[in-house]
């Protein structure tokens, strides 16, 4: 099939890469001249494990191109085009709702080169009621274009895996039942490979299917936020919240996934899509239904401070003229996001708390440089850490779980480490002689 992507960002490059492996032939749209040259030579410009393979095979096997030209993405008269709208939907400055301009604009740019028969196919996660507002628009200006909405669920470092061998795909389709069978014939032959292993096709209308992405990340942001808001009263108590997790974790209605304390969720989804969540069901009159959804917020802002005070805690009250090493900068490991990150959150506190503070991370160092600049930065673990008051692993990449504590202790100043995540081994790195702490564990 002849596909095109309209943004070619985190969720639209994958989108692209993916849908050309499974051989349709695929255009990349975006405005950013800089990130489309970056794709047009199989450059991936963000890290993503499996995605700088991926670029190199589509784009050698001519199925995959990309540019800023959206007139590229002309109907062809033999077939109907399937385009997808994958743009952000970022907070809006000094607001909880969502911006939806980047996929109006997008939409508006589709327009004059839709076809009968054609399915613009929105990706993005927006406030519910944006895709009935978007099919009458193309219906007015494309008699017999469509719309349908089909909900990305992408984790960051698993993107490539979750696109092409999902655990489910939904369709939101027209309310008009023969559109709705033409938008899902069309679907069901681009999602052809995965579909072909069995897994599960939701269909629903429009708004169910905008609510599905928004109340997925609400549930996963409230199962980080009920763990943490345990290891509040697990740190009261003297109690252990990852013993308390591993135990409440082994009953099948909870499960063990989104039970790991520690610092917090950041990132571009779930903070700005909760807070999103929201403000729309305000509008919609519902805010009640949600009000539980500010203090899941306020639990998981409330990690960033009590990692903060527990840093200086270690430091007999205060950072001045202490130096601390921060292990990690992206929003969680194997990505190079820093969008709302909780690592850089507490680094830039404890920085203007008067502390000389070093971070270091294996993929997001250069997009930290450019938001966060008086901040220090190291690539290499023993350098940061050299002379080091305190060592505060923020991002649990592998690299640093495997730390050997022993060797570190010769390179620090004093044996102090926080662990964010949960990801150390106590006993390991108290046998070595560090004092450590954790949230929501005991001291000792």
């Amino acid at each position: 099939m002849r596909l095109s992507v309209m943004g070619c960002g985190y969720l639209g490059a994958v989108h692209a890469a993916c849908m050309a492996d499974f051989g349709h032939e695929v255009i990349g749209v975006d405005v950013d001249e800089r990130k489309i040259a970056d794709l047009q030579q199989a450059k991936a410009p963000f890290f993503e494990p499996g995605l700088p393979e991926l670029l190199k095979r589509a784009t050698e096997s001519g199925r995959l191109s990309f540019t800023t030209d959206a007139t590229q993405v002309a109907h062809t008269p033999d077939a109907p085009t399937v385009h997808f709208v994958c743009v952000g939907t970022p907070q809006r400055a000094g607001e909880f709702a969502a911006d939806t301009r980047y996929v109006d604009a997008a939409v508006q740019a589709l327009i004059p080169h839709l076809q009968p028969g054609d399915l613009v196919v929105g990706k993005s996660t927006v406030p519910v009621g944006t895709a009935a507002r978007l099919a009458g628009l193309i219906s007015e200006a494309v008699p017999g274009a469509m719309l349908a909405w089909n909900p990305e669920f992408l984790r960051e470092g698993f993107a490539v895996q979750d696109t092409q061998h999902p655990d489910r795909i939904v369709y939101g389709l027209p309310s008009d039942p023969e559109q709705a069978a033409q938008a899902k014939a069309l679907l069901d032959q681009v999602y052809a490979s995965p579909l072909s292993e069995n897994t599960p096709v939701i269909t629903s209308d429009y708004a169910t299917a905008e609510l599905v992405k928004t109340a997925a990340n609400a549930f996963l942001a409230t199962k980080i936020s009920f763990i943490n808001a345990m290891a509040e009263v697990c740190e009261a108590a003297g109690a252990d919240v990852s013993t308390l997790a591993t135990a409440i974790g082994h009953d099948e209605r909870i499960g063990p996934k989104f039970l790991g304390a520690g610092l917090g969720f950041g990132g571009g989804c779930l903070p700005k899509d909760i807070r999103a969540f929201m403000a729309r069901a305000g509008e919609l009159g519902a805010d009640q239904a949600l009000t539980f959804l500010r203090e899941v917020d306020a639990i998981n802002m409330r990690r960033r401070i009590r990692m903060v005070d527990l840093a200086r805690e270690v430091l007999q009250g205060s950072f001045l003229g202490r130096k601390v090493t921060v292990l990690g900068a992206a929003f969680k490991p194997e990505s190079d996001d820093i969008r709302d990150s909780p690592a850089l959150n507490v680094a830039a506190q404890i920085r203007l708390q008067g502390a000389e503070v070093v971070v270091t991370d294996p993929a997001a160092l250069e997009n930290a440089r450019r938001v966060w600049p008086d901040l220090h930065y190291e690539d290499k673990i023993e350098v940061a850490c050299d002379g080091a008051d305190v060592v505060l692993l923020l991002t649990e990449w592998k690299q640093y779980k495997a730390i050997d504590p022993a060797k570190l202790a010769g390179i620090v100043r004093e044996r102090n480490v926080l662990d964010g995540r949960n990801a150390l081994d106590p006993h390991a790195w108290r046998t070595a002689g560090w004092t450590y702490r954790a949230l929501g564990r005991p001291r000792a």
